[in-house]
């Protein structure tokens, strides 16, 4: 199973930008608006410049109280790690779960073409499981 696949079963394909610098206000606006867990940060709508995510918002308020009126940029992730359509699904299971991270945005060379969470990895995962045992399943009771 490839990123790929998983890119075609979302709903939603969309990948939500906010800039690096807009508010802290904003982009929990944006987070509840979309109900997702992160955003990626960009200028331009289209290179990343890092990614923000609920964590991060928690993690700034609990340092020092002040993420409300700070802008993205100062809270973001700025080293991001990504991946490609052609990645193998196993593989950026075991890339999220040894980084603790739970989104990773996959980019076609340069341009960034969807965001997939570790929920939507093992959904995809369980789906896909869960078709081959049916198929086992009908199979064996074929017979």
């Amino acid at each position: 199973m490839q990123i790929s696949d998983v890119l075609r079963s979302k709903a939603d394909q969309a990948v939500v930008t906010i800039a690096p610098d807009a508010g802290v206000r904003d982009l929990l606006a944006l987070l509840a608006g979309h109900n997702i867990g992160a955003v990626v940060v960009s200028s331009d709508g289209s290179a990343i410049a890092g990614i923000v995510s609920e964590r991060d918002v928690v993690r700034r308020l609990h340092k020092d109280g002040t993420v409300i009126n700070n802008v993205v940029s100062a809270i973001m992730t700025s080293t991001v790690r990504t991946c490609s359509p052609d990645d193998d699904l196993d593989a950026i299971l075991g890339i999220m779960t040894e980084g603790r991270f739970r989104h990773i945005p996959v980019c076609d060379g340069p341009a960034c073409v969807g965001i997939v969470s570790i929920g939507d990895l093992v959904k995809h995962k369980i789906d896909q499981l869960q078709f081959e045992r049916d198929q086992l399943d009908h199979y064996v009771h074929q017979t």
